[in-house]
């Protein structure tokens, strides 16, 4: 993962997380959802490993949001 753009890993791992909070999820519950693994999930939201555009537009499609809010810094 490039350090010049953690900030950007940082913005979607946030978003993941308040997305999953506000529908209800658990890291374990939404991992299932994705096939991941649970660590490899929460490791996504701690921005300390990029997501695949798979993961992304899944879990966009699961939140049912577009894929751009997962990337929108919410300051």
């Amino acid at each position: 993962m490039n350090a010049k753009f953690q900030p950007h890993y940082r913005a979607l791992g946030l978003n993941i997380g308040y997305y999953r909070k506000i529908n209800d999820y658990t890291q374990l519950q939404l991992a299932e959802k994705l096939n991941i693994d649970p660590t490899h999930l929460g490791r996504i939201e701690n921005a300390k490993v990029g997501a695949s555009l798979d993961v992304v537009f899944a879990i966009a499609e699961i939140f049912q949001i577009s894929p751009e809010k997962l990337f929108n810094e919410r300051y």
